[in-house]
């Protein structure tokens, strides 16, 4: 057979039927008996169409030669296995031909019509599969040449459409060059094709998966490998390198700065002077110019402290944190790092570090230099200043380089948290645990302008580094349990260091953290498997206003960040006026960048309805769809000429207790709001809602009196109100009438995210508590109250979270009834959780 030099084929498997064993025949095993051969069948040029299979009534056993199921579901078939199995044939006794005429290299798949398994050369979650013993199975190629399968198990295969494509039962065959993915076996699993006379389209439950074109007559699908493949001949053959172990374990810091660790005898030596780039490094760090300037340093410990608050970062953490502020001593260069929720904390953050500090030392702080930002210019701050002698040194406005110090260090933090973070999988939400960890990592490393460690300098001994581990790495602790059946191990994700006493460790089964003092770290398999998936947006929310050449300094850069190749230089500490965070959830992801939350709810519908929990997302968006039909939210209609028609979207939220335990799963619809225009489909948009001062005196006073305090919730609050515009919005993803999918929806009532949607439902609620005989209070338009005699109620109202406290349970039935005739209600009880209060009697 003539074959092309350069072209790339594969001759696909073609299942047949058992023939009788023939002694004589190359790959005949006494021990097997009935061995099934599996044909081959040369694939040519000329693609052919591809044929569904059989309905089950028509398929013929080539076993027992009855109708009705296939060879592989035989019961005699499997009763043999069974036997040979038990007499040593191995655990299937199947043998393979594949034959390929050139053994290229290709991130393609094979989309085969005939063979009846899917076959791999990498391997996923290793732990997950099951190993085969050497000769259990194998495949032959064309030159003869035996490839043995070594495990079988399940490949989760990324689609080019996104989609992640669940591959059972598949061969994992290191030796050949080819991936293969077998028709039959989708068909079993429902899937569906569909052939244009140019490709085959892949569906499942009409969601569009992948399409194969063929190319030199095979059908092949291009994919892009997945980044969380384990190679087994690459682990086989692994030598870490140890100097970039420790590189890792440092947190991803120069190699100049491993030498000084060296040559000050704090690290031993590796026998390695170098390694190949670090593609977290490359992946987690940018390239900037520094800006010269030379600066006085201070003589002795606290003389002078540099302060700077970074964030606030789109990304919560798993505590909710979305600031931090660090305090380094100019003298030594030991810093001190904390996590805020809000930047106003830092007045309190700044007292923590100064009685810690001045504690240990016995000295007292001298100078602190910061910024202009508010958080140290208010009057609380100067006034603690003064009292305590310390001189106050904001830098002049656009200075930035002043603060040098500061400015460096939170960047320095900042590109090693997205280094470590770089090779993990977490959450972005995981960034807090990272950054702790990278402080701690500095303080231990030289600095280009101390002698000494900046540990060594603050406590006079040198650091011990033995303690140390790349952070993000597999891990196995002890489990508590009382069961002496389960397992004593445990696998976990180190995430942190606690204190000097243990660990931080993460539960992904749980997702819980604990701390253990120790455990046994895979962190060389860790490395193996390389840099992963997760890029970390972690700027902070602003404009760029300057360039690399202006900020930055020479003689306060106290950190390295790599090597040449990767220069860092200073961002700038500027503070511009930002639309609020809350309003970012309105745009598409084409239009903003905003990292996915911890818990990693979908983002629109099409990751909703591939997500693993899709039916319960379904079930969510399927009961706001008839919300909106039973309140009468619109009317299909065309669109008037010169009318605008906003977007819409779904917004998905697990909504959690007190204890964090999912309990519902919520789908929103909103209306993009930022597209109306103020005249036009909307007026007025105030809508006020309770101060949480007021909340707490009330719940102040009930404590006090032994008062009821029961909480209710609307359901679908803003669809209460009514709208006195024209508003059109167009119709939401999945839930396009097919009878008329060119019209739009005419709102007749105010849907989340339009403008005036809080002030409707204010002002419908207002006028429905007012009719059962609420007074409004003048000073806070939320909280109501009606007396009778002795008896007394209060209402208030948080958006649509509702508290009623009383002294007599009648008349707040009263109120429950009444909300009840007028809204959809959800009467929730006594009060368990209120805006972060965890009211108890």
């Amino acid at each position: 057979m003539n074959v092309p030099s350069k072209v790339n084929q594969v001759l696909t498997v073609r299942s047949a039927g058992v023939r009788k064993p023939n002694p004589k025949k190359r790959g005949y095993n006494s021990k097997g008996k009935n061995k099934a051969v599996v044909a081959v069948k040369h694939a040519t040029n000329k693609a052919k169409p591809i044929t569904k299979a059989p309905p089950p009534e028509e398929r013929q056993c080539f076993e027992c030669n009855k109708m009705g199921h296939w060879r592989r579901n035989c019961p005699e078939y499997l009763a043999k296995l069974r036997m040979n199995k038990a007499n040593g044939a191995g655990p299937s006794g199947i043998s393979i031909y594949v034959i390929e005429l050139f053994t290229v290299s290709s991130n393609t798949w094979v989309f085969d019509t005939g063979c009846g398994y899917h076959i791999i050369n990498v391997l996923q979650e290793p732990e997950k599969w099951k190993k085969l013993k050497q000769g259990d199975m194998e495949l032959i190629v064309g030159d003869g040449k035996r490839v043995p399968v070594l495990a079988t198990g399940t490949y989760h295969l990324t689609c080019p459409s996104g989609l992640v494509l669940t591959l059972n039962n598949c061969l994992f065959a290191p030796g050949l060059t080819r991936n293969i993915i077998s028709v039959s076996l989708l068909f079993e699993q429902g899937f569906k094709y569909v052939f244009n006379g140019i490709a085959i389209s892949t569906y499942l439950n009409d969601v569009f998966y992948f399409e194969a074109k063929p190319r030199n007559g095979i059908y092949e699908i291009d994919v892009q490998p997945n980044n969380n493949i384990y190679n087994l001949s690459k682990r086989i053959k692994s030598g870490i390198n140890d100097t970039f172990l420790w590189h890792c374990r440092l947190g991803h810091i120069s190699k100049s700065r491993i030498k000084r660790l060296q040559s000050e005898g704090i690290l031993e030596s590796t026998g390695h002077d170098s390694f190949d780039d670090c593609e977290s490094c490359l992946a987690g760090k940018l390239t900037k110019d520094p800006f010269t300037h030379v600066g006085e340093r201070a003589k002795d410990l606290l003389a002078l402290i540099h302060t700077d608050v970074c964030g606030p970062f789109r990304t919560m953490s798993r505590n909710h944190e979305r600031y931090f502020v660090s305090f380094i001593d100019d003298y030594s260069r030991y810093a001190y790092v904390y996590l805020m929720k809000h930047k106003h904390e830092t007045f309190e953050k700044f007292k923590e570090f100064q009685n810690e500090v001045e504690n240990q030392l016995g000295k007292t702080i001298k100078a602190l230099r910061s910024d202009r930002g508010g958080e140290y210019l208010s009057l609380e701050f100067i006034n603690h200043l003064k009292e305590r002698g310390i001189v106050s040194q904001p830098t002049p406005p656009g200075t930035p380089q002043l603060n040098g110090v500061s400015e460096r260090r939170n960047h320095t933090l900042l590109d090693m948290v997205r280094s470590m973070m770089c090779r993990t999988n977490l959450s972005h939400s995981f960034w807090s645990f990272a950054l702790m960890t990278a402080a701690r990592i500095v303080n231990l490393a030289p600095t280009k302008k101390v002698n000494k460690t900046p540990y060594e300098i603050w406590f006079g001994t040198k650091p011990i580094l033995s303690y140390l581990r790349v952070w993000g790495c597999d891990a196995y602790v002890t489990r508590d349990s009382d069961d002496k059946l389960d397992p004593r191990g445990e696998k976990v994700v180190f995430v942190g260091y606690h204190n000097r006493s243990g660990y931080y460790f993460y539960h992904p089964d749980a997702n819980l953290i604990s701390i253990k003092r120790k455990g046994h770290f895979l962190e060389k398999e860790f490395l193996d498997r390389g840099t992963g998936s997760n890029i970390v947006d972690l700027e902070e929310i602003r404009e760029p206003q300057t360039t690399a050449d202006e900020v930055g300094t020479s003689d306060q850069q106290e950190v390295v960040a790599n090597e040449s190749d990767i220069n860092t230089g200073i961002r700038r500490s500027s503070r511009t006026r930002n639309a609020p965070d809350r309003y970012l959830w309105l745009l598409d992801g084409s239009e903003v960048l905003v990292v996915a939350e911890p818990d990693g709810e979908p983002t629109n519908y099409k990751s909703a309805i591939s997500d693993p929990e899709s039916a319960k997302w379904l079930d969510a968006m399927n009961s706001e769809m008839q919300s909106m039909r039973d309140n009468q939210v619109w009317d299909l209609v065309e669109l008037p000429p010169g009318s605008r028609a906003g977007g819409s979207k779904w917004i998905f939220k697990r909504k959690t207790d007190m204890h964090g335990n999912v309990h519902t799963y919520k789908a929103q619809l909103v209306a993009k709001g930022f597209t109306q225009t103020q005249g036009v489909d909307y007026d007025e948009t105030f809508s006020p809602v309770a101060m949480i001062k007021s909340i707490r005196i009330l719940l102040a006073i009930a404590a006090y009196y032994d008062y009821e305090i029961w909480q209710m919730d609307v359901k679908t609050a803003f669809l209460n109100g009514h709208l006195s515009e024209d508003v059109y919005m167009v119709q939401p993803d999945g839930f396009i009438d097919p009878k008329y999918p060119s019209k739009v929806c005419k709102l007749n009532k105010s849907i989340y995210g339009l403008k005036q949607a809080s002030r409707c439902w204010n002002l419908r609620f207002d006028q429905k508590i007012k009719e059962f005989g609420f007074i409004k209070n003048e000073d806070e338009p939320c909280v109501y109250r009606k007396a009778s005699g002795s008896t007394i109620s209060f209402l208030i109202l948080y958006v649509d979270d509702i508290l009623i406290i009383g002294n007599n349970i009648p008349m707040l039935n009263e109120v429950k009834h009444w909300l009840g005739t007028c809204f959809a209600m959800k009467d929730l009880g006594e009060a368990a959780y209120i805006l972060g209060i965890n009211p108890q009697r």
